[in-house]
């Protein structure tokens, strides 16, 4: 390694001495990558894993016999249009069809993982390990999902006994960083970090667990000299270590986002979004970009991925009922708002939404016109409960409430209710890069539509997304 090139390392290193603060909302973590046709990963997986080990990797690899890999293929084609449930059966066949397909295991866990199935894919991941031991994407996998799942000391204790066994591991170093990190332990996140480095002063997953962890204790400086090192390097000497990890493109994308600068935090997570299409935090964060600039048509393709990658993403259905209302597709809105209601009764948001749908909407399946605006005051009303008005703050609520009584009464009277003044956007709500999913998670800047206050919604914490590495490829016969 150059002298150049170290002292970047070295001043990597130094930065987990920075000074401390309260961990906000746990960062993002990132799913499966794409594969293309000839089996290759299509960008960076998720944590920057990849089937070649960090360490000595001495474990036999058994090769996938001829029916598990076609099975495998379909697998992947399956996840890559964000069909989970395809992509499970056809994981599930392959490993059917050869017991030691490590990796179809592996790939199994990550969808199992995907559609919560948490104690299927801990096994899934398991069995991964047990044909190839030093496996490292598994490795990973099963810890941090043990984390993830409010088992941060067994996920501790796991990967502590497979660090003695796997001494030379950056992967598992890394991981525990990872742990460390979601458990809100940012000093000994950064030790482990820095260990990783210390055995592959290359290693972008590290160097993503320390932007990650940087980024949770609100140290934004330090994370994003971090993400140049991942993305852009420092000159000639010091290239980046890897320009197309979407994770890291994410990452930047939301701290832009938090600071402002929308240009910039638009162009990270397009980028992320070129590359890993599954990114479901990414498309949230953009569709709610577009949301805010009227343009529910290029947002709503957007949700319908994200829902289709994460059926539970609340934010994601929230965003997408307003979206259909926009363009129109009524029924489809009621079905998404109402969905979101059920889920997260606590979630005031969606009463606002309700009550825009109810009230500009020209006809609400099973409703009629009358009913329709006794809802939208009743929604708007329970909006007022939940969020109540702040002193200075911009907020229609009142004005909405107004319009729909005076609606109601011209119905009843038989008149023109105006039914073609323009409907309102609603605020879009987008989950805060804390995301590193404690802080509460930041709404979305307003400026939709002219005139109408746009709520934002609290995002849930991001640290709930399932924080899989990326289905590994078979290997080449």
């Amino acid at each position: 390694m150059n002298r150049a090139r170290s002292n970047v390392v070295a001043l990597l290193l130094a930065s987990a001495c920075a000074s401390h603060a309260p961990p906000p909302p746990a960062a993002p973590t990132a799913p499966p990558p794409e594969t293309e046709a000839n089996g290759t990963a299509a960008g960076q997986p998720a944590n920057g894993m990849s089937d070649k080990p960090t360490g000595e990797g001495s474990s036999k690899r058994p090769a996938m016999n001829a029916s598990a890999q076609q099975a495998y293929d379909a697998g992947m084609s399956a996840f890559k249009i964000g069909d989970l449930a395809g992509a499970r059966v056809q994981f599930t066949r392959a490993t059917q069809s050869d017991s030691n397909a490590y990796q179809a295991f592996y790939s199994l866990g990550v969808v199992q993982e995907r559609l919560n199935e948490i104690s299927n894919a801990l096994s899934s991941y398991r069995q991964a390990t047990v044909i190839v031991p030093d496996y490292e994407p598994a490795i990973f996998a099963y810890g941090v999902l043990l984390a993830r799942s409010g088992k941060a000391d067994q996920a501790s204790d796991y990967l502590s006994g497979r660090a003695s066994a796997m001494p030379k591991s950056a992967a598992v170093s890394a991981a525990l960083a990872e742990v460390k990190s979601i458990q809100g332990d940012s000093a000994s996140a950064q030790r482990f970090a820095q260990e990783a480095l210390k055995k592959n002063p290359d290693y972008a997953p590290a160097m993503i667990a320390l932007a990650r962890d940087h980024y949770r204790a609100r140290r934004l400086d330090l994370a994003l000299y971090t993400l140049r090192a991942i993305l852009d390097g420092y000159g000639p000497e010091n290239p980046p270590r890897d320009k197309n990890n979407a994770e890291a493109h994410l990452l930047r994308g939301l701290i832009f986002k938090e600071q402002g600068n929308r240009p910039a935090a638009i162009d990270e997570l397009e980028k992320a979004l070129s590359i890993r299409p599954d990114l479901v935090e990414a498309r949230v964060q953009l569709a709610a970009y577009m949301l805010e600039s009227g343009n529910a048509t290029g947002a709503a393709p957007l949700l319908e991925g994200a829902v289709r990658y994460d059926s539970k993403n609340v934010l994601a259905h929230l965003n997408l009922g307003d979206a259909y209302r926009l363009l129109g597709k009524t029924a489809e809105a009621k079905r998404e708002l109402e969905w979101v209601q059920k889920t997260d009764a606590q979630l005031a948001q969606v009463h606002y939404d309700l009550g825009l749908l109810y009230l500009f909407s020209d006809s609400v399946p099973g409703t009629t016109p009358v009913q329709a605006t006794d809802l939208a005051i009743s929604e708007l009303e329970q909006y007022k409960k939940m969020r109540p008005r702040q002193a200075g703050s911009n907020d229609d609520t009142d004005e909405l409430i107004t319009r729909a009584k005076a609606k109601k009464g011209m119905l009843e009277a038989g008149g023109d209710t105006g039914a073609g003044t323009a409907a309102p956007a609603a605020k879009p709500a987008a989950s805060s890069a804390g995301a590193a999913t404690p802080a509460p998670a930041a709404a979305a800047s307003s400026g939709a539509a002219a005139g109408s206050a746009k709520p934002a919604a609290s995002a849930a914490a991001s640290a709930s997304f399932p924080a899989a590495p990326a289905p590994a490829t078979a290997p080449k016969k």
